[in-house]
C-alpha cells in the first residue's frame, strides 16, 4: 500500500494541484538531503572531534611516575572483561626544572605504592588528571557524529514539515476561494 501512495504523487491527475506537486518535490528533495547530508555532517563532525583530540595529545608529554600510595581497586564491573578501567591515585614525578611535584592521575586500578606507571603532562607541564585514550577519543568521535547526523536530518525533515503547513495554508486558501466563486456563481442561477 505505501508504494501506491508513493506513485500517485507522480502519476498525471486532473485533480492534481500545483501545491501537490510542490508537496511532491520537497518530499524527494527531502528524501535526498538527508541521506546525503545527514552522513556527511557526522562524519564531518566526527573528523573534526578526532583531528582535535590527536592535536591536543600530539602536545602531551610522558614522564615516568611513581605512586605515593596504592590506587583504589576498580568499583563496578567491566563489561568488556578487560583492565581497561581507569581509577586516580597520588603520583610524584620530576619536573623539567628538576623539581619534583605532585598530582593525581588516572592509573591502572591495583597498583602498590612504589609501582611505577607513566604520567601524561600538558604542553605547559602540568599534570593531567584523565588523559583521553585512543578509545575515549574514538568513542566521543561516534557519539558527536551520530548525534549531528541525527540533528541535520531531524532539522531537514522539520524544514519539510514547515514547508508542507505552509503548502497547505495556500492549499485552504486557493479552495476558499474556489468555494466563494463557486457559491457566488450558484446564487446568481437561482431564480
Amino acid at each position: 500500500m505505501p508504494l501506491t501512495k508513493i506513485r500517485w504523487r507522480w502519476l498525471r491527475n486532473p485533480l492534481k494541484r500545483g501545491t501537490d506537486m510542490a508537496e511532491s518535490w520537497m518530499l524527494l528533495a527531502t528524501v535526498v538531503l538527508i541521506a546525503g547530508l545527514a552522513p556527511a555532517a557526522g562524519i564531518a563532525a566526527a573528523s573534526a572531534v578526532d583531528a582535535a583530540s590527536q592535536r591536543q595529545s600530539r602536545e602531551w608529554t610522558s614522564v615516568s611516575a611513581v605512586l605515593t600510595e596504592d590506587s583504589p581497586a576498580r568499583i563496578g564491573i567491566d563489561s568488556t572483561g578487560g583492565g581497561s578501567g581507569r581509577v586516580h591515585a597520588t603520583v610524584r614525578w620530576k619536573a623539567t626544572d628538576g623539581t619534583l611535584r605532585t598530582g593525581e592521575t588516572a592509573v591502572a586500578p591495583g597498583r602498590r605504592a612504589g609501582d611505577h606507571t607513566t604520567a601524561w603532562l600538558d604542553r605547559r607541564g602540568s599534570l593531567l588528571r584523565d588523559p583521553t585514550t585512543p578509545v575515549d577519543s574514538l568513542a566521543q568521535s561516534v557519539a558527536v557524529g551520530a548525534v549531528t547526523a541525527s540533528t541535520t536530518g531531524l532539522l531537514l525533515l522539520g524544514a519539510d514539515k514547515v514547508g508542507v503547513v505552509l503548502l497547505n495554508r495556500r492549499r485552504y486558501a486557493q479552495w476558499e476561494k474556489e468555494w466563494g466563486d463557486t457559491d457566488a456563481q450558484g446564487r446568481h442561477q437561482q431564480p
